[in-house]
């Protein structure tokens, strides 16, 4: 099969398919290995290689279909190696260039940073009206974290500071400012509290949230049983088919434009958590391309 890239960055599903043509593959797979910022454990610049390394071990068939058929292109994995702001800009760059060639953004982080820049690339490409729903432990409603306004900590606080509507899920650590910001700012939330122990599997999106979403899932919104692979694991997190019937339910009800698979951090010798992310992101593209042809 086709390995164009590298070892270190193959062909997502490269055992199984060749990369496609840009212009007419449906998902485009972005490796983002970001690392500045986080918090506790370290490892998430790992993430990208490794998921699209575990993808190789995947099958074509997700179960319910062949999202791959649809196409699957690999982009070359984002510079990192610069400041913090030309790493955003290099990630709008990239996200805009998927979105001009008709494609749905897959993005690995990664820190969770790096969805700064993948919605700041959406609406660099002309998407102006969309909501985000995210999945994670934390609610990264920070102005700041250590000083640092382009923290993990704060990504979600620079999506509702220019405007974006918010639908958190999962949350469950944060302090009094997130709650003020939730406030302030009309943010949407079901935390784990509510979910986990109703094992609530399906949400309902307001009439006023945007028709087009981005969703989010930071790999710590699952519970640590699932994913210890993470650098802030938190206990009482969502199970993998919770996690998945949540995000086929805003996939029923509105049009997924994009999404990325955040803070996974690989353990030296754990494969199964490395095949797990990449199923998870590979599960995720059949959920979202069969909510288009449904």
């Amino acid at each position: 099969m086709n390995t164009e890239l590298n070892e270190e960055f193959p062909i997502f599903l490269g055992s199984e398919i060749d990369q496609a043509d840009p212009k007419q593959a449906m998902f485009h797979v972005l490796p983002v290995p970001y690392e500045k910022t986080v918090s506790y454990g370290g490892g998430t610049n790992k993430g990208p290689s490794t998921i699209l390394n575990a993808s190789w071990q995947l099958e074509k068939w997700d179960g319910k279909s062949n999202p791959c058929d649809l196409g699957i292109y690999t982009c070359p994995p984002v510079d990192c190696s610069v400041s913090s702001q030309q790493v955003i800009d290099n990630i709008a760059n990239a996200t805009a260039e998927i979105i001009r060639n008709g494609g749905i953004p897959v993005v690995l982080g990664g820190e969770h940073t790096v969805t700064y820049g993948v919605i700041k690339g959406l609406k660099d490409a002309g998407i102006e009206d969309f909501g985000i729903v995210q999945i994670d432990a934390h609610a990264d409603l920070r102005h700041s974290y250590e000083g640092d306004i382009l923290s993990h900590a704060s990504v979600m606080k620079r999506a509702v500071d220019m405007g974006i509507p918010l639908y958190q899920l999962g949350i469950r650590a944060f302090c009094e400012e997130e709650m003020q910001v939730r406030e302030e700012f009309g943010v949407y939330y079901q935390d784990a509290d509510e979910l986990v122990p109703n094992n609530i599997n399906s949400i309902t999106l307001p009439d006023d949230f945007p028709q087009k979403v981005f969703f989010t899932v930071d790999i710590d919104g699952m519970d640590p049983s699932v994913f210890p692979s993470t650098g802030t694991p938190v206990p009482g997190g969502l199970s993998w088919y919770q996690t998945l019937n949540l995000f086929e339910s805003v996939a029923k009800q509105r049009e997924i434009i994009g999404f990325d698979v955040m803070e996974f951090a690989p353990i030296d010798g754990f494969h199964a958590y490395d095949f797990a992310a990449s199923m998870l992101t590979y599960k995720l593209m059949g959920i979202t391309a069969r909510s288009r042809q449904s």
